[in-house]
């Protein structure tokens, strides 16, 4: 009886539920999306269901035969083996070029999106390298941090140069995101994380305004015209809205057409190409309003506190710092995609998470959640050690 009781305490269902009610809010979501929009195949719905089966599947392997030193000793091969899928996607035959990206493994009928995968491999590394870091370094000092700091970096820029290779800029920003997360995290001095974050923040915003303002001195220095449209279609749509604005100014038409309750389910105020995928917020923000809006980044903000929580119960770095990947991966996620369907962030190949079609990011998604179960339901374990 005892021995039951402690096997349910370490199952974490808050985390279960607010995540089941994330990937039903998908599922209403993506056949609201194939009701109003006959390009659309109504098999949308099926194959969703049917990587939400697979996920689960995956979340069930992770938490009881992913324990604490089964992950300390795969973290690594997972990484290597997320690199080799990632090179995989420029093979012939066996990759897959969909709207101008080569980011896909597979035939057309069945195919994963490497990419996705790499984020949750990524996340076991880094926490992996941070804590064989920290063991061995008993008294920390900026050398130590600046090592700390170089080899985060190269592990993160590895899987970055390859995804950029495939013109996905959007996965490209969540691995740096994820990076950017655990390094604050790790204990990495302020002394050292602020200049170089100040200074890459610094000179972000200096290429948008030479962008906005003066765009012939980028020119001169080999930038490319058409590459100035990501940021001039997110700050000056209106300037044209036929072409580089038009997606943007129909999604933040369609999201303000839902006012306080919603137009209603099914309402097609506005077509919006990409409305089952990147721009689901569109269906949600239109048919249930500001609302419904409401209710679905409550919705994440409960499952991120959550994960926080079991970061800071289970008392084992390790774990933590993959809770702390995760979180920061979820935060940009929802921050990016809601951001950029309301015009407030530039538009980039991001999906909500758990709502957004798409197999491998359902997948992707699912075996991250499935690493915060795991250390939940292994930290115990891990403790006796």
């Amino acid at each position: 009886m005892n021995t039951s009781r402690e096997s349910s305490t370490k199952i974490d269902y808050s985390i279960i539920l607010l995540v089941m009610c994330l990937c039903l809010i998908g599922i209403a979501a993506i056949y609201i999306a194939s009701l109003t929009n006959n390009q659309y195949a109504t098999d949308f719905l099926v194959r969703q269901l049917v990587w939400l089966v697979a996920g689960t599947v995956i979340i069930i392997i992770i938490v009881k035969y992913f324990d604490y030193d089964r992950l300390q000793q795969m973290a690594y091969y997972l990484y290597g083996g997320g690199l080799f899928l990632l090179l995989l996607v420029f093979a012939p035959v066996i990759g897959i070029e969909r709207k101008g990206a080569q980011s896909w493994v597979g035939t057309e009928a069945i195919n994963i999106q490497p990419s996705e995968l790499m984020k949750s491999f990524l996340i076991v590394a880094l926490a992996k390298l941070i804590w064989d870091h920290t063991k061995k370094t008993s008294i920390r000092t900026l050398k130590s941090d600046f090592h700390l700091f170089i080899k985060i970096s190269l592990m993160t820029l590895a899987p970055i140069t390859l995804i950029m290779l495939q013109s996905d800029l959007g996965t490209s920003l969540v691995l740096i995101s994820i990076m950017v997360g655990m390094m604050f995290i790790s204990g990495i001095t302020w002394r050292l994380l602020l200049p170089v974050f100040g200074g890459i923040a610094a000179i972000g915003t200096t290429l948008i305004l030479l962008v906005l303002k003066s765009p012939s001195t980028l020119t001169s220095l080999g930038f490319k015209k058409y590459q100035f449209n990501r940021i001039t279609s997110w700050l000056e749509p209106e300037k044209d809205p036929l072409d580089t604005g038009m997606q943007l100014l129909k999604s933040m038409r369609a999201v303000g057409s839902g006012e306080l309750q919603g137009s209603g389910i099914g309402y097609e105020a506005i077509e919006i190409p990409e409305n089952h995928n990147d721009f689901i917020f569109t269906i949600i923000g239109g048919d249930f309003g500001f609302v419904g809006a409401c209710v679905l980044i409550v919705l994440y903000f409960l499952l991120v506190y959550q994960i926080i929580r079991v970061a800071l119960d289970v008392g084992i770095p390790f774990y933590s710092y993959i809770c702390t990947g995760v979180v920061a991966m979820i935060f940009f996620h929802v921050l990016q995609n809601i951001g950029m369907t309301i015009g407030m962030l530039p538009i980039t190949g991001i999906p909500l998470l758990f709502i957004s079609y798409g197999g491998s990011a359902m997948l992707g998604s699912l075996m991250a959640i499935g690493l915060v179960l795991s250390a939940r339901y292994n930290a115990p374990k891990a403790m006796d050690l």
